[in-house]
């Protein structure tokens, strides 16, 4: 069994660095989950990304790119490979590169989802 610990604490760590303004749902190991404020009084909180330690692979959720696919255009070939469906990365291994591309991504998404 392959420790992910250290992809888990590199990826929430950007989901938490772009959650200003954003509620954390859950903080817990293997869990980290973000909600964005409802758009109106009666609505409910919008997800916008979480992380979660799978048993062979660590996921990355960002649902703006899902709601905004443009939010994707000019992403490498190296992190469209890692998408799993419309909103979905996963990471096997640390990858400093494509976190980096995710940091700049997750931003991209929070500014655009405010």
């Amino acid at each position: 069994m392959t420790d992910f610990g250290s992809s888990f604490a590199s990826l929430s760590g950007i989901l938490r660095k772009h959650s200003a303004g954003m509620s954390i749902k859950t903080d817990e190991p293997g869990h980290f989950y973000v909600e964005r404020a409802a758009a109106t009084a009666k609505a409910k909180p919008r997800f916008f990304g979480a992380v979660q330690t799978k048993k062979s692979y660590v996921s990355y959720h960002l649902m703006p790119v899902y709601e905004d696919p443009s939010l994707l255009d000019g992403i490498s070939d190296g992190l469209r490979k890692k998408m799993q469906g419309k909103s979905c990365f996963n990471f096997t291994a640390s990858d400093p590169s494509l976190f980096e591309e995710l940091d700049a991504l997750t931003k991209k998404c929070a500014a655009a989802a405010d």
